[in-house]
C-alpha cells in the first residue's frame, strides 16, 4: 500500500507552520515514535519524511512470511493507513530529506521544501552493503532491503524452478534461502564464515541451522565469496566463487549486511561512530536532534558500551524512548536486545547482549539433535544472552535471568527439570 506525498507547504518554499516534531525515515522506528508522541500527550504538528513512496512499514516479514506469500501487506504495517490522518500526522513520502541544519532548526527536502522543527528525529535506517563484484550490474542480480525488493523477489521465486545463488550467510541470507527453497527453487549459498551464523551465535549453534538447510537441499559453498558474477546478453547465468566453483544462477541475491544511512547526519555535523552516536536517551551531539533505530549507535546503560542494533525490537523500543526524550521526559534505552528468525520448521528467539557473548560459556538446556533447546551464554557466572529454538513461552524467564545479574548454577541452568524461574 502506498500513499502519495502529503504537502502542507508549496514545494521549494519554507513551511510557515509552527515548528513541530519532524521524523526523518519511513520505517517501524518512525511509526512507533509518531504513535508514542501522541500517546505521551504531544498535540502539536508531527511530520514524517520518507524517501520511499510507502507509508511506514516494518521489515521482518519481507524475508519471511510476506516473501513466502503467507502474509499480506497488512503484516507490513505497524499502523494502518488511516491512523496518520486521524491523528493529524503529516506524511511526506517519496521525498528524501537532503539537509538538516541544527542551528536553524530546519530540514530541507529534495523538492526544495524547508521544514522548521522544534525537535527532529533521525530514523533513516540502513542500506544494503554493496560490494563491486565483477558482473554485479547484470540483470537478475539483486540486493534485499525494501518492500519493493521483497515484491520483486516474491514474483521471481513463486512457482519455483529457479537456480538461486545467495551471497551472504547471515540471518537475512539464511531466511531468504529457506523461503526460496520452500517455494521450489534450488539454492546455493556462500559466505565468508565456515559455518553460517557463527559470528552471531557460534559454530555449534550455527551448525543446527546449517544442517536443517542441507536436509532441505540447500547447497553451501563455505567459506567463499563471488570472484565473478557471469552472464550472457546482459543477464546473469552463473557465479564463479573464490574457491573456483561455478554455480548456475537465474537469480543472484547479495545479502552481505547493511550500512547505516548517515549522510544526512554527517552533513549536519553530528558525531558519527558506526552510525549516529547517541547517549542512552538518544540525544545526538546537536541540541534538539535525536536518532533511533538502525542508524543510531546508542550507549546502553547495562553494558556501558555503545551498540547499534538492526532488529525489530530495537526499532520499537528506541522509537518509544526517542518520543519521550523529544518531549523532555526521562527515558533511557535499557531494553535487552531481542530478535527472532523463522527458517523452515526452525523458530528461534534471542535476547541478550551480543557484545558480551564472545568469551562466554555456552550452556545447552534440551536436545540439539531434536532441535528443541535453549542456549545460554554465561559470562563470569551471569547469563548475558539466551536463545530458545522450537521451545516457546520462555522469553520472559530468559530476560529475567539476564536482568537479575545474579550468579547462577550452570548445572541447574542445563537441567530441563529445573524451572528457569527457580534458578
Amino acid at each position: 500500500m502506498s500513499q502519495s506525498t502529503s504537502t502542507a507547504a508549496t514545494n521549494g518554499a519554507e513551511d510557515t507552520a509552527a515548528p513541530g516534531m519532524v521524523i526523518i525515515g519511513g520505517g517501524l522506528t518512525a511509526a512507533t515514535a509518531a504513535e508514542s508522541l501522541r500517546k505521551e500527550g504531544w498535540d502539536g504538528a508531527i511530520t514524517i519524511v520518507a524517501d520511499e513512496a510507502e507509508i511506514p512499514y516494518q521489515r521482518p516479514p519481507l524475508s519471511k512470511g510476506f516473501l513466502a506469500g503467507k502474509e499480506g501487506e497488512d503484516a507490513l504495517l505497524p499502523l494502518p493507513a488511516n491512523w496518520y490522518p486521524e491523528n493529524n500526522v503529516t506524511l511526506r513520502t517519496g521525498t528524501a530529506a537532503t539537509a538538516l541544519d541544527p542551528a536553524a532548526h530546519t530540514v530541507t527536502l529534495a523538492d526544495g521544501t524547508v521544514l522548521s522543527y522544534a525537535k527532529a528525529l533521525i530514523a533513516t535506517g540502513a542500506a544494503p552493503r554493496r560490494i563491486p563484484f565483477p558482473g554485479v550490474e547484470l540483470k537478475g542480480v539483486y540486493t534485499f532491503r525494501t518492500k519493493a525488493d521483497s515484491v520483486a523477489m516474491k514474483e521471481l521465486l513463486t512457482g519455483g524452478g529457479k537456480n538461486v545463488v545467495m551471497i551472504g550467510s547471515g540471518w537475512i541470507g539464511m531466511e531468504i534461502a529457506a523461503t526460496a527453497t520452500e517455494l521450489g527453487n534450488k539454492v546455493a549459498l556462500m559466505g565468508l564464515e565456515e559455518v553460517p551464523l557463527s559470528v552471531a551465535i557460534g559454530a555449534q549453534l550455527g551448525t543446527v541451522f546449517t544442517n536443517r538447510h542441507k536436509e532441505a537441499g540447500v547447497q553451501f559453498e563455505l567459506p567463499a565469496s563471488a570472484a565473478e558474477i557471469q552472464g550472457s546478453d546482459g543477464r546473469v547465468t552463473s557465479v564463479l566463487t573464490t574457491t573456483g566453483v561455478t554455480l548456475p544462477a537465474d537469480i543472484v541475491i547479495v545479502a552481505v549486511g547493511v550500512v547505516p544511512n548517515i549522510s544526512l547526519a554527517k552533513g549536519a555535523g553530528l558525531t558519527i561512530n558506526n552510525g549516529i552516536e547517541v547517549d542512552a536517551s538518544l540525544h545526538t551531539s546537536a541540541a534538539d536532534v535525536f536518532a533511533a533505530g538502525d542508524v543510531a549507535n546508542a550507549m546502553h546503560p547495562v553494558t556501558g558500551m555503545h551498540a547499534r542494533s538492526e532488529h525489530w525490537a530495537n526499532a520499537i523500543a528506541s522509537g518509544k524512548v526517542a518520543a519521550k526524550s523529544m518531549l523532555g521526559k526521562d527515558a533511557v534505552l535499557d531494553d535487552i536486545p531481542y530478535f527472532y528468525t523463522d527458517q523452515f520448521d526452525l523458530g528461534m528467539e534471542y535476547s541478550g547482549f551480543g557484545a558480551l557473548t564472545k568469551d562466554a560459556e555456552v550452556v545447552i538446556r534440551g536436545d540439539l539433535e531434536k532441535r528443541e533447546f535453549i542456549a545460554f551464554w554465561v559470562l563470569e557466572g551471569r547469563v548475558v544472552a539466551g536463545m530458545n529454538v522450537n521451545i516457546w513461552d520462555v522469553q520472559d524467564a530468559i530476560k529475567a535471568l539476564i536482568s537479575s545479574g545474579r550468579t547462577i548454577d550452570t548445572a541447574k541452568l542445563a537441567d530441563p527439570q529445573t524451572p528457569l524461574e527457580a534458578i
